[in-house]
């Protein structure tokens, strides 16, 4: 019976072989495929990061010696090449800095440009947001500065970003809203500042006292020194304009 039972057994493995065998094969030269080519893939993106990286140090060789067209040329390889590595965005800040000392400020927007729409919420595509908002700052472009920067939570960069606000709104004229974002920016940690409070304060006190009486929403009905002097500046404006036209009236006469 023993025997019997084990001769059972080997025709049942055999029946099952014969029906389930090739999946069993395939699925074994599919596991050996895909490791061999996940291998083959770490390999290729380990030796494109050495690539990637020797070619970024090789831009700012040419950087450092002032060959801007070597360092154009490698710029334009790592971009078209390696745009799957960390080094075309540092490419691009670089290249940004080196396009500003060049006079070329819309290259090094287009370039800043291109790492904040890339990775608009990691360190590098924040840096870039900041530096693209001075450089729309340089093109006498405000509006576009606010519009860059306003919906922002630039968290280590919130302070930075309040200070570029401030300036964007004091170039539109909007006094309030520029003491807000320059005070905004005073918050800084006074332990590792990345903002310079005192030339903050400087432009805080720079700002237009008149607009800012102006533009500042009223309280309990009781107007403030600033508010009356801004009063007083109108109606003595209007006052002389009166009796300007009274004289040329009787002048007239």
């Amino acid at each position: 019976m023993e025997d019997l039972s084990e001769k059972e057994q080997l025709d049942q493995m055999r029946s099952w072989w014969s029906e389930y065998g090739n999946y069993v094969i395939g699925g074994i030269v599919i596991g050996i495929a895909l490791i061999v080519g996940f291998n083959q893939w770490g390999s290729r993106v380990k030796t494109q990061q050495v690539e990637a990286s020797e070619l970024y140090e090789s831009l700012r060789e040419a950087v450092a010696a002032d060959k801007t067209d070597d360092a154009d040329e490698s710029a334009s390889e790592l971009f078209s090449k390696y745009e799957n590595t960390a080094y075309p965005a540092k490419a691009r800040l670089v290249m940004a800095r080196v396009y500003m000392d060049k006079g070329r400020d819309q290259d090094a927007a287009d370039a800043l440009r291109a790492v904040v729409d890339a990775d608009p919420d990691s360190e590098l595509g924040l840096l870039a947001r900041s530096r693209l908002a001075k450089v729309l700052l340089y093109q006498e472009k405000p509006q576009e500065v606010v519009d860059l920067l306003s919906p922002v939570d630039g968290q280590a960069f919130t302070s930075r970003f309040s200070e570029t606000l401030g300036d964007a709104y004091a170039e539109l004229g909007e006094f309030a809203k520029a003491k807000e974002a320059f005070s905004r920016a005073m918050e800084d940690s006074a332990s590792s500042p990345t903002v310079d409070r005192s030339l903050l304060q400087m432009k805080i006190n720079d700002l237009p006292e008149i607009a800012l009486a102006v533009a500042s929403p009223e309280g309990d009905g009781t107007a403030d020194d600033a508010t009356v002097a801004a009063s007083e500046v109108v109606e003595s404006a209007v006052s002389e304009n009166d009796e300007e036209t009274e004289s040329g009236a009787e002048k007239v006469e």
